[in-house]
């Protein structure tokens, strides 16, 4: 043969190899990765390309987060992704959804084209992988038990392989034959993972879509396990007569999923909830983001209630606290006031006359939220916590007290606690029953300070039924149907006493 021809047979013989390898690589289905890969290619305009079967979209995904949450352990998420969809009906997995969701509540429609994407069916697979979880997946099938064995003083694993009987309170074996029990395994191989176990929490949609394939969708649910509440740092000046406040929202996240940059609203108010929730998301809760200083919320209303908006994004990791400021105020003016308030079944009878009885003095702070404070701001419900300055300039904590939702131009008084130089005793000097159902009772509260100033200390008294106050040495006030108010000066190291008479007609 000519060297001509050889050439020519040598090169059809590498073509015809080349060919052969090229065939034998088409036959064979793309890996995860190269799968992974395909599908980034065909998504070029934007998301995973799900068209390929039951494909999934993730968290990288998401194009806008908004996350509202209320103050009754609740929140409403709106996740907004970019997908690419095949036309027809298919299913999709969406993952990273909160563990604490609501399925009954989830609501999923194309921004782009509502019209032509629908669901056909959706499941809320919560069945998450654990090393338990999937032992008891695999009742009934074979796989392969790791335990330690010693070998001329040295340890070796040794690898046996069993098929799992059951596992209710630990696992039976079947092992050559034989039925085996508390079989000292270190560790579990497992062939495959089971396509019923989630690493975490997932959507699954059956979808329509007669549209376009580059969509934006938008999936919204309630999730519990979050929470918001509001805490407050009131500083009071030496001098008593001002203030500074600051108030935090603090956020617990405890829902399974992180929610990184997102829009963040807090509603505050008593939201009304049935036991079965509705299964649509009122999405009249979409609410757009107001303008205000950066760091802080701006609030408006909503419904009966207040929507405060960050005007920033932010990330809520799971298991997480943490604060946001909600506000600050300056120089607010503060009073001061001193009360005694008696329980109300003192009134009710005769009582022990020698015997007088100790009343705390509780300790308040008066404020109001309005402008001219330089508040106005709706407050939500929450701790305050009270620290006033000392001698040496140092801020001290006073006490704590909780205030309800409170509107702008409404007033606030916080108590701190109970007066250590102020003492309160009352007494019951008379009773008299002057018909079957008229009496007269006669009281004697005694004042007494010991601060380094003098005081005045406001006793309220809750008397019942029809009541006329027959003589008193102090001006009394009718605060209410059941209480009358007295106003007590006490001179400094001074001793002041009420003494009043009361007629009662129950």
């Amino acid at each position: 043969m000519s060297s001509r021809n050889m050439k020519i047979l040598g090169t059809a013989f590498l073509a015809a190899i080349f060919l052969i390898s090229i065939a034998h690589a088409l036959s064979k289905p793309l890996s995860a990765h190269a799968a992974k890969d395909s599908s980034a290619s065909q998504a070029t305009n934007g998301g995973p390309d799900v068209s390929g079967g039951n494909a999934t979209t993730t968290e990288k995904d998401q194009v806008d987060l908004n996350v509202t949450v209320y103050n009754s352990n609740l929140a409403l998420v709106r996740d907004v992704r970019q997908v690419h969809l095949q036309s027809g009906v298919f299913p999709v997995n969406f993952e990273d959804v909160a563990a604490s969701i609501n399925p009954a509540t989830v609501h999923f429609r194309s921004l782009a084209d509502p019209t032509k994407l629908s669901v056909v069916e959706q499941n809320y697979e919560y069945d998450l992988l654990d090393a338990q979880k999937l032992l008891q997946k695999y009742v009934g099938r074979e796989l392969t038990l790791v335990h330690q064995e010693q070998d001329a003083g040295s340890t070796r694993s040794v690898e046996t392989k069993a098929t799992l009987l059951a596992d209710n309170n630990g696992p039976v074996w079947k092992i050559g034959g034989e039925i085996v029990t508390g079989f000292p395994a270190t560790s579990y191989r497992f062939p495959d993972l089971p396509g019923n176990l989630y690493s975490r929490p997932t959507l699954i949609w059956m979808l329509n879509n007669r549209g376009a394939e580059n969509q934006r969708v938008e999936a919204s649910y309630l999730t519990g396990n979050i929470n918001w509440n509001a805490d407050y740092v009131l500083t009071v000046g030496r001098d008593e007569k001002s203030a500074d406040l600051d108030g935090w929202v603090t956020l617990s996240n405890n829902s399974g999923a992180a929610f990184n940059n997102a829009k963040l609203q807090l509603v505050a108010g008593d939201i009304h909830r049935t036991p079965a929730p509705s299964p649509r998301v009122m999405q009249e809760m979409e609410m757009a983001a107001a303008k205000s200083a950066v760091g802080g919320f701006a609030q408006e209303n909503f419904s009966e209630y207040h929507l405060y908006t960050l005007d920033r994004r932010t990330s809520i990791q799971n298991a997480e606290t943490k604060q946001i400021s909600l506000l600050t105020g300056s120089n607010i003016p503060v009073d001061k006031y001193l009360q005694v308030s008696p329980e109300p079944y003192y009134f009710r009878g005769a009582q022990s006359i020698s015997n007088p009885t100790p009343e705390p003095v509780r300790v308040y702070y008066h404020f109001k939220n309005d402008e001219k404070s330089g508040l106005g701001m709706p407050l939500p419900s929450g701790t305050v916590r009270v620290y006033q300055a000392d001698s040496n300039g140092g801020a001290q904590f006073a006490g704590e007290d909780t205030i309800s939702h409170t509107p702008k131009d409404e007033d606030l008084r916080i108590l701190v606690g109970s007066a250590f130089d102020v003492v309160c005793e009352r007494k019951q000097m008379d009773y008299k029953k002057l018909g079957s159902n008229l009496f007269e009772m006669e009281y004697e509260i005694t004042l007494r300070n010991h601060k380094d100033g003098p005081v005045t200390v406001e006793v309220r008294e809750p008397l019942g039924g029809d009541w006329e106050i027959v003589n008193s040495n102090f001006k009394w006030t009718k605060l209410d149907a059941n209480t009358v108010g007295f106003s007590i000066p006490v001179d400094k190291d001074g001793t002041a006493t009420l003494d009043y008479r009361v007629r009662v007609k129950w």
